[in-house]
């Protein structure tokens, strides 16, 4: 699956490949493989970025539109 969300949030905040694949503690060339759908990212990692992004991951998998992070339910 080709993640071409995680892309454009990342060029829309200035930042290039190494920076990310730093924050996730992998390879560029690993992270690189994401971006183009050649690797199946970890859920480990989409999560860590829809927090760094402030973000949902249903934006970040394109099940929908709003960038907006749902809100969390009190108990």
């Amino acid at each position: 699956m080709r993640f071409k969300r995680i892309r454009d949030l990342r060029e829309d905040h200035d930042m290039f490949q190494k920076d990310i694949a730093k924050l996730l503690g992998i390879s560029q060339q690993y992270y690189s493989e994401y971006e183009k759908g050649y690797r199946t990212m970890p859920v480990e990692h989409l999560m860590k970025l829809a927090k760094f992004y402030h973000t949902s991951l249903d934006y970040l998998v394109e099940l929908t539109d709003d960038v907006k992070p749902y809100r969390k339910k009190i108990k």
